[in-house]
């Protein structure tokens, strides 16, 4: 589980210019963080929202059915032709499912966006049936 928490660091400004030009935020990157000013003088301090991040250590509480309905949601959703009744744990992407690399990596994608997570290539390249693919899911505890 994953939580965001926003710290705040403090900034100090060295010139009357800076601190007009910080007044109201900065681009650092692609994102605009906002600064609050304690005092409007020059030197005054600035305060800089920073996000934490907190895992926590209790087990995901998906289950095993749970997220086996998911995957079958998102294959048919994916893969128009097939039938969810059909897609069991011993179901392979390539031999049963008809799907070359691109497909697969296309619906691994589609698996990450679902539950909120990331699979190395190196474990989704080893990823070839369903039931792989769930227990990766289980075993992963940022999954939602």
């Amino acid at each position: 589980m994953l939580r965001s928490v926003l710290r705040v660091a403090s900034l100090r400004v060295s010139s009357p210019s800076s601190a007009m030009a910080m007044k109201s935020g900065a681009i650092v990157g692609s994102r605009m963080i906002h600064y609050s000013m304690s005092n409007r003088t020059p030197g005054a301090q600035f305060q800089k929202l920073q996000p934490i991040r907190f895992y926590s250590a209790a087990a995901s509480n998906l289950s095993k059915d749970d997220v086996l309905t998911r995957v079958k949601d998102v294959i048919k959703t994916f893969n128009k032709n097939t039938d969810a009744e059909k897609i069991s744990l011993e179901t392979a992407f390539n031999k049963d499912l008809g799907l070359d690399s691109l497909d697969t990596v296309e619906l691994l994608v589609a698996v990450e966006e679902e539950f909120e997570i990331e699979i190395p290539d190196k474990i989704a390249d080893d990823l070839k049936t369903v039931g792989e693919t769930v227990e990766y899911i289980l075993s992963n505890p940022e999954s939602n």
